[in-house]
């Protein structure tokens, strides 16, 4: 059975299609990542901006057009941080149906924390208890969890309102972001982060998400974007800084044309860094460990299970 899901994020709309092969394992058959900033501005309005609506609706009638093609027989469509923010966007879910045939479902914060879990952590060959966190446009999603081959169970989840579009409109007013801007966002995480008992330094953290990836494109410059490549790389937790740095000190101009960065990312990655790095503070982990999954394959392995 061909299934498909879709997670309209604050700053990507991400689309999978997906079926079992003769193993039974689940593969990707088409995979789509589209930034469309639905999330533009809603921090500060609690409302979508109607040309990142029609952005996200011209992404996903593209999709829609894929879907038909691939003659996909399931689809789950979600909506999650800037969706669960906004006020009265029900004229935006309506349009979506219209377009999608199935109208998005704003999930909660929790929600999206173990389907983050539950598809993040695919292909890695982790065991025991591992931490997952995930850095989107709006939130960022904690989870720690046992892994065991065949099947796991979390222990603990949690939304933080820390993203890297939520911190760069509320922290970043100059090109590159002084080290007060940084130094007043990169407070506001770890006091974020510190609601949540940090892992031992044994415990595998794995991150996951467009700010997560392309720190792993541009520390061993994949261009273009490979997913599996990047999918299970591991990154000290110095080179992760290094690239911060980099990035950081770079205006936008220069920062656009790095090898394995998306142009369209190059304003919130300063602050998608920011998360990164304190998150690696926060655990004393020594190492990142990157994934290139996350809520939309914990869909596909729902659809193709039910």
């Amino acid at each position: 059975m061909r299934v498909a899901a879709i997670d309209i994020g604050t700053n990507s709309v991400l689309l999978l299609v997906a079926e079992r092969d003769a193993r039974g394992d689940l593969v990707a058959l088409v995979e789509r990542a589209t930034i469309t900033r639905l999330g533009e501005g809603v921090d500060r309005t609690r409302r979508l901006a109607p040309e990142a609506v029609e952005r996200t609706l011209a992404c996903l009638a593209e999709y829609a057009q894929l879907l038909r093609q691939m003659r996909v027989e399931r689809l789950d469509v979600v909506g999650t941080s800037a969706m669960r923010d906004a006020a009265a966007c029900e004229g935006f879910v309506r349009r979506a149906e219209e377009i999608l045939g199935i109208a998005p479902r704003v999930i909660s914060g929790d929600e999206e924390a173990r389907l983050t879990f539950a598809g993040a952590l695919g292909g890695l060959g982790l065991t025991g208890t591992v931490t997952v966190f995930d850095v989107g446009g709006g939130s960022t999603e904690l989870v720690r969890g046992r892994t065991e081959r065949g099947g796991g169970a979390i222990e603990r989840a949690c939304s933080l309102q820390i993203g890297s579009v939520r911190l760069f409109e509320r922290f970043v007013r100059h090109d590159p972001p002084t080290p007060d801007e940084l130094a007043v966002a990169r407070a506001l995480i770890r006091n974020e982060l510190s609601s949540f008992d940090p892992p031992s330094r044994t415990e595998p953290l794995v991150g996951i998400a467009g700010t997560v990836t392309t720190i792993a494109a541009v520390a061993r410059q994949i261009d273009p974007y490979d997913g599996h490549r990047v999918h299970g790389m591991r990154l000290p937790a110095g080179e992760v800084f290094d690239v911060a740095q980099r990035l950081w000190s770079l205006p936008f101009a220069e920062r656009k044309a790095l090898p394995g960065l998306d142009p369209r990312r190059a304003d919130v990655i300063v602050t998608g860094a920011a998360i990164v790095v304190e998150a690696l503070a926060w655990s004393q982990a020594p190492e990142l460990i990157v994934s290139d999954r996350g809520v939309r394959w914990g869909l596909v392995e729902a659809l193709a299970a039910s």
